[in-house]
């Protein structure tokens, strides 16, 4: 059966999938495994045929059908070029990842493409796999596999040279150092992917994620007008690319960065330029209910705001510590104005005032005295705050500690240049 009769069949097998998936799945098989011939344009009909059945098989939610269609494919492989191969297998696993709950099968199938594509010495193809499985155990969780597979892959790709793939291995090796908290390590990592990209030319995809990556670690340190330009940056080219998702999510943290610098009463113009306009919906709703929480300074609407729109802003790890970092320090300027004029107040009073419980009050009220951010003790005894009046901090004691180190330091040098004198 010659590439025109394989293609028409494979065609008419698309026409029967909504009706007769059973059909349609038992068609696409004969066209890919029904016929030994493997010249150019029989290989084009049957990968054609490939990233529909795997198509079809993600409409049905049957992810152990994609994993066998990927080893009943070996035999195949051997046959067509390597380059190919690669790109059925991609484009398998990205059908793969379009079914929800699917991910440990996801890492299953990375693992033995890894395992086969080692064995048959595609190095091309096991790199991509590989870095594909990292992302997989970083969407996990398994920060440890993900870091120990993303190590073993840059080691190797560093001797090749291939700078397009160091960028993304770096970028990913940022991402899961970020998630472990590792700051110093996450800057490394995206200060070298800029690197390597600063040698080739970068797909606007992939540098998207190196402004997006960089936004990120900018917030972490507070520079939140840095982080705000490189969001920016990266809204502008995904809203380009029409990446709906993601340029939403940018625009997300770019109206986050407004309201963290104190800049809340740009939030609203921002949500109704052309941008914002093309992503309304109920994430941008939920930021400007917290922009409007913070021109209040309402700490309980801000708390009904985080309740009411857990799902937009909680379940992003992102904009919940920041939030979360906002909504301690409303609580903190909320708690100074309210004992401001007190000398000596009870606890549960200033917990009905701000209408938080008690121990809430109680605990944040005794980390800013620890802190420093007001002079006070707590008598638990009487279940009262008593307060001190401001006193001007006296540096003769630090002063003293210092000239008492300057001057050690001078001795012990007097003492080296005295010694060699003498030797």
């Amino acid at each position: 059966m010659g590439a025109p009769e394989l293609a028409a069949l494979s065609d008419s097998a698309a026409e029967i999938e909504a009706t007769d998936p059973a059909k349609a799945v038992e068609v696409y098989r004969d066209v890919i495994f029904g016929t030994e011939s493997f010249d150019a344009e029989t290989v084009k009909v049957k990968e054609l045929a490939v990233d529909r059945l795997a198509k079809l098989f993600a409409a049905v939610n049957d992810a152990q059908a994609v994993k066998a269609l990927l080893t009943d494919l070996r035999p195949l492989f051997k046959a067509v070029p390597k380059a190919k191969t690669a790109k059925i297998v991609r484009g398998v696993i990205d059908a793969l990842a379009t079914m929800h709950g699917c991910d440990l099968v996801q890492v299953e199938v990375c693992e033995d493409m890894a395992v086969w594509a080692r064995s048959e010495k595609r190095t091309f193809l096991r790199h991509r796999v590989e870095l594909r499985l990292a992302a997989l155990r970083l969407a996990l969780k398994q920060y440890q596999d993900a870091l120990k597979t993303i190590g073993g892959l840059s080691f190797e790709v560093k001797k090749l040279d291939d700078k397009l793939l160091l960028v993304d291995i770096h970028l990913l090796e940022s991402k899961i150092h970020y998630a472990l908290r590792n700051m110093p390590k996450a800057k490394a990592a995206l200060t070298a992917a800029r690197t390597n990209s600063n040698a080739i030319y970068v797909p606007p995809s992939v540098q998207c994620v190196i402004d997006s990556q960089s936004g990120i670690l900018h917030a972490e340190e507070k520079d939140y007008k840095t982080a705000y330009s490189y969001f920016f940056e990266a809204f502008e080219q995904l809203n380009n690319l029409e990446d709906d998702q993601k340029a939403r999510a940018a625009l997300k943290y770019m109206l986050m960065c407004k309201v963290m610098c104190g800049s809340a009463d740009d939030v609203a113009n921002l949500a109704a330029t052309k941008g914002g306009v093309k992503h309304q919906g109920g994430e941008l709703d939920a930021m400007k209910a917290v922009a409007a929480a913070y021109k209040q300074r309402s700490l309980k609407d801000l708390q009904l705001t985080l309740v009411t729109h857990q799902r937009e802003l909680g379940d992003d790890p992102i904009i919940a510590a920041h939030l979360g970092e906002l909504r301690d320090s409303l609580l903190e300027q909320n708690l100074l104005r309210v004992i401001e004029p007190f000398n000596v107040v009870e606890i549960s009073h200033v917990a009905s005032l701000i209408e938080l419980p008690t121990p809430e009050v109680e605990t944040k009220l005794s980390q800013m005295i620890l802190d420093g951010k007001f002079e006070g003790i707590l008598d638990q005894g009487r279940g009262c705050l008593v307060v001190y009046d401001a006193q001007d901090t006296n540096t003769v004691y630090k002063a003293t500690i210092d000239t008492i180190a300057n001057m050690d330091r001078v001795v012990d040098s007097l003492m080296a240049k005295s010694s060699k004198i003498a030797a």
